[in-house]
């Protein structure tokens, strides 16, 4: 058997292999006419972006998989690992053959051949001629080598915050068929941390702007040199808190670092333009979860903590296995509104094709100024959709941030990436964690006032204001600290956004339910291929978990 790990050194990440016949076969890519040229190279580099941004919304994934397990969805049917996650938390079956192998396998290969596809491509410049190399100017040189390594250092990072042991190339290695051994992810994650960084620094060369399709940016702005280094520093943000597998790996974290790049990150939500013609597409949070009968609705563990009716309590009170879907309630705008089911359809109607501007009247006595983007999310669903299975998945709600974008097929919608609120809410939770809890209340505030909740500046060591009508209201039926307002702002503007954030948040946070798994293992295709035994992945949290789960 070929080592596949031979072939990615070889380049076949580009689908590249050197012709031999006597005539060109220009329907078998090869290395000579992709390397050959810088203009070439740079056009590779350009192609990264959707790359990388469809896997990681792929149904196939384990990004599917750990929505599940965080709770950030919950589905009935056994597509894509989810009903297989939702039954059996605590192995991740990766025997030959097993019924998960595609979303299991899927991730890791995609982001591991990126981040080879980045250096070969990188490699295949540097050994240019110089005339060859002239063609591009200085600064679009840069551009190319810091969007490279932008791409090597978000494939790493995702794969490093799933998966146990994986293995990476970087500029240094220029033998094609160098097979990388396999290193631990906290090994990975660090040198995503450094691709990250050498981007940063690349960029601060100076650098063209980054071309609208080169991500697939809304409107026809390119992205700026500056702007660019907000992003990169906002997914070393990202990454270096989330690779965290436990609570005391989490408290671990450098949080000084974090702070510094969340600060210096972006400070309005990175949006993808899909659907259309762009060539990126969302699968799953944008497409599949609007499925009816089985493929979604939102669990309420996490969510239920909006509602202040004392149903969710009700509820967490009540065996797991007898748990019946219940009434949200809540002064948080960003859920449907009614004292009855009815009224909350009314308010959200079919499918939420197009996103329900929040209520702004309140806003506006509040002395508010309402804003575009504060919108319903979690809409009732038509009572004839139900999927009525008692337990702890059973809801009244489907997630629908993006029903107009995935209505128009024609003309691209936006699909949040990375959220200005996560990357806030990582800053915040490094003043909380660093003793300056002063520090994170305005940036708690930012996206709580806007929804209809009130302001947590001055709460400090105490709980948020509200009495019985406050939000987050955890199980046990009191108010949630500072710590809890920040999880839970960053629960609902993140969700269905970014790679993995619930899971590995949760995951370090402790808040995951007992004996749920925390990492992937080195998919078998991959251990067989360099002769090693294959493995479950059997490593799990403990707990206790934070509510009681």
């Amino acid at each position: 058997m070929r080592n596949y790990a031979r072939a990615l050194g070889a380049l076949t990440v580009l689908g590249l292999t050197a012709c031999e016949l006597g005539v060109t076969n220009y329907g078998a890519p090869e290395i000579e006419r992709v390397a050959g040229t810088a203009l070439s190279l740079q056009g590779a580099v350009s192609g990264m972006g959707s790359q990388l941004f469809n896997p990681q919304r792929a149904s196939e994934s384990v990004n599917t998989q750990g929505k599940i397990m965080s709770e950030e969805s919950f589905a009935s049917v056994a597509n894509f690992g989810m009903a297989a996650r939702a039954s059996n938390r605590s192995l991740i079956s990766n025997e030959l053959g097993n019924d998960n192998a595609e979303s299991n396998r899927a991730n890791y290969f995609s982001f591991q051949r990126l981040n080879r596809l980045a250096f070969n491509l990188l490699t295949a410049y540097n050994a240019l001629p110089a005339a060859s190399k002239a063609t591009l100017t200085a600064n679009e040189t840069n551009r190319m080598r810091a969007f490279a390594y932008f791409i090597a250092g978000q494939s790493l990072g995702a794969a490093s915050v799933a998966y146990d042991s994986l293995a990476f190339s970087d500029e240094t290695i220029t033998d094609r068929l160098f097979i990388p051994p396999l290193v631990s992810a906290a090994v990975a994650n660090a040198k995503a941390m450094e691709f990250l960084d050498s981007a940063v620094t690349i960029a601060g060369r100076g650098m063209d702007a980054v071309p609208v399709s080169w991500m697939s940016l809304p409107g026809t702005t390119a992205m700026s040199q500056a702007n660019f280094i907000q992003l990169a520093r906002s997914y070393r943000a990202r990454y270096r808190a989330a690779v965290a597998r436990t609570a005391a790996e989490r408290a671990a974290v450098n949080w000084a670092l974090v702070i510094a790049d969340a600060t210096a990150g972006i400070t309005t939500d990175h949006v993808v333009s899909i659907n259309g013609q762009t060539g990126f597409t969302v699968a799953f949070d944008a497409n599949q979860i609007y499925v009816v009968g089985g493929w979604h609705s939102v669990p309420m563990k996490y969510a239920g903590m909006a509602d202040t009716s004392g149903a969710y309590q009700a509820w967490y009170n009540t065996p797991s296995s007898s748990r019946r879907a219940f009434l949200v309630r809540t002064p948080d705008k960003r859920w449907a509104r009614g004292n009855t089911r009815a009224l909350q359809q009314a308010a959200t109607p079919g499918n939420n094709i197009v996103p329900v501007l929040c209520d702004t009247t309140a806003m506006r006595a509040a002395g508010q100024t309402p804003v575009a983007d504060c919108f319903v999310y979690m809409r009732n669903r038509p009572s004839g959709d139900d999927v009525l299975i008692p337990g702890d998945g059973e809801s009244f709600y489907d997630h629908r941030r993006y029903g107009a974008a995935r209505a128009n097929t024609t003309v691209p919608g936006n699909f949040t990436e990375m959220s200005a609120t996560e990357v806030a809410m990582l800053a915040a939770e490094g003043y909380l964690r660093t003793g300056q809890p002063a520090l994170a209340e305005p940036l708690i505030d930012r996206s709580r006032i806007k929804n209809g909740l009130p302001s947590v500046v001055g709460v400090g060591a105490g709980t948020v204001p509200g009495g019985a009508a406050c939000v987050p209201r955890l199980p046990n039926g009191t108010c949630g600290t500072l710590l809890e307002a920040m999880k839970y702002e960053k629960r609902m503007e993140t969700a269905f956004t970014g790679y993995m954030i619930w899971f590995t948040d949760s995951r370090g946070w402790g808040d995951l339910p007992v004996n749920t798994a925390i990492e992937w293992p080195v998919p078998y295709q991959e251990m067989q291929a360099r002769s090693q035994p294959y493995y479950n992945g059997t490593r799990t949290f403990a707990g206790p978990s934070t509510y009681g789960f």
